[in-house]
């Protein structure tokens, strides 16, 4: 049973298993308040309270922390700026928003915390195709409100490119079509499975670690030196890794609102 009970500890899958801590159903719906749960709230929290905190003090000559605060907003304000230009401005709150949350959702998932709640330890919400597919859903159809609302009707001529020769045309709106709706997956799957293979990377070398050490023999020791060479080396990289990841979701995010603001450019 001890065997067992160690096996199932280090299973790689595991750390992905949601958890119901609030068994709750409203009308045959389950809305179980789940591990899961806890996470994005805890990214939204720590998000809100390291912004709330660094711009407090609003000193004319910024401390570190109010620097690295002002380093975020600048950042996405000026990668804004570069893709969409000043058109993009009304939507910086989105995409600022989806960028800090995005970003502490992949670092708390690195994180050696636990807490006392259910098996909340180090859980990674992002590394859930759901919650990256519900980010890509309210960005894809902002994306299509925003076209409207500015454009109308005229938002289709997104499908087909000025100067296309009419004989070309169909096959070109099929396929900026079919690219156009595959948005949403795209730019969900991208996160989820970046997140989902560093993370299973990670527990397969801590698993070896383990089952090494286990072994009480010095040759088990000696052996479990390299997967923690080599699980510190990962670590160091998901840390990266978590940050290009918030980075891309939030580029692609102004990619798309420049193509529905700028249609002209089309």
């Amino acid at each position: 049973m001890a065997g067992e009970s160690a096996a199932f500890k280090i299973d790689p899958i595991h750390q992905f298993e949601i958890e119901r801590l609030i068994p709750l159903k409203v009308g045959g719906l389950d809305v179980s308040f789940t591990n899961s749960a806890v996470a994005m709230s805890l990214a939204v929290i720590l998000a809100s309270a390291f912004l709330i905190l660094s711009m407090r003090p609003r000193a004319m000559v910024p401390g570190r922390f109010q620097s690295v605060g002002e380093l975020a907003y600048e950042f996405i304000a000026g990668m804004m700026r570069d893709i969409v230009g000043h058109g993009g401005k009304p939507f910086f709150p989105l995409v600022f928003s989806l960028f800090m949350f995005v970003l502490f959702c992949n670092i708390l998932g690195l994180l050696p915390y636990e807490l006392p709640v259910g098996s909340l330890h180090g859980f990674t919400a992002t590394s859930h195709i759901i919650v990256t597919f519900a980010l890509a859903i309210l960005v894809f159809f902002t994306v299509i409100i925003v076209g409207f609302y500015k454009h109308g009707l005229h938002f289709f001529s997104l499908f087909a490119p000025k100067g296309l020769p009419m004989l070309l045309l169909p096959v070109i709106i099929v396929i900026e079509l079919i690219s156009f709706l595959t948005r949403p997956m795209s730019l969900s799957v991208r996160l989820f499975a970046n997140m989902t293979a560093g993370h299973t990377m990670l527990k397969v070398f801590a698993g070896f670690i383990v089952m090494m050490g286990l072994s009480g023999s010095v040759f088990g020791y000696a052996g479990a030196l390299l997967p923690l060479i080599f699980s510190v080396a990962i670590t160091g990289l998901e840390f990266l890794v978590a940050f290009l990841q918030a980075y891309v979701f939030a580029v692609l995010t102004c990619i798309y609102l420049n193509d529905a603001i700028h249609l002209h450019d089309h």
